[in-house]
């Protein structure tokens, strides 16, 4: 006899009737689903407000990336494995509606990066969320950076790193310090 090691992904808990969700090894239940839904919804609000915000700098695409505000606030109050789930749905909504096939390359590149840096700044406990915010901004236009030198097969555009770290790094201060003000008041599940 074969034991079943089928997976389920809906599970009513007996005693509290709570629906709980699996997925990849973590359950969600139908509030922190919710919860997720509605930073993905904020995050689609800020990206639609920021693409009427023109900033014209010396390279094109930077942007200050109000949805990362969103972003932060999962990371430090909820979790890495939430702030990946918000971040991936909003980049590939955002680059849909406000973009094309291209920017969600590049804006998941530069996503993927950030998150990845984001976490290991974390775990240091040596910075605070505008410290982490700010290797975040960095990190995200290197990602962009290095997946555009990769595929336009020139490393003359390395050139631009300067400016994109000075940009990142503002974005980065700003971004922090509002998601900061913002995390003390406000109480997310963990």
């Amino acid at each position: 006899m074969v034991a079943n090691k089928k997976k389920k992904y809906k599970r009513r808990n007996s005693s509290t009737g709570k629906i709980k969700y699996n997925a990849g090894g973590r359950k969600y239940s139908a509030g922190r689903i919710t919860i997720l839904g509605m930073m993905v919804a904020v995050a689609m609000i800020f990206s639609y407000i920021e693409s009427f915000i023109p900033i014209n700098l010396a390279i094109p695409g930077i942007k200050l990336g109000l949805a990362n505000i969103v972003t932060m606030i999962v990371l430090v109050e909820m979790g890495f494995k939430d702030a990946v789930i918000v971040s991936l749905i909003r980049v590939c909504l955002a680059s849909l509606l406000f973009g094309n096939i291209s920017v969600m390359i590049y804006s998941l590149a530069g996503a993927a990066f950030s998150i990845i840096i984001m976490k290991l700044i974390e775990t240091t406990k040596i910075f605070g969320v505008t410290g982490i915010s700010i290797c975040g901004g960095v990190a995200h236009n290197m990602g962009q950076l290095i997946l555009a030198a990769v595929i336009m097969e020139n490393q003359t555009i390395m050139g631009y790193a300067p400016v994109l770290l000075i940009s990142g790094t503002v974005a980065g201060i700003i971004i922090g310090l509002i998601a900061s003000i913002i995390s003390r008041s406000v109480m997310l599940p963990k």
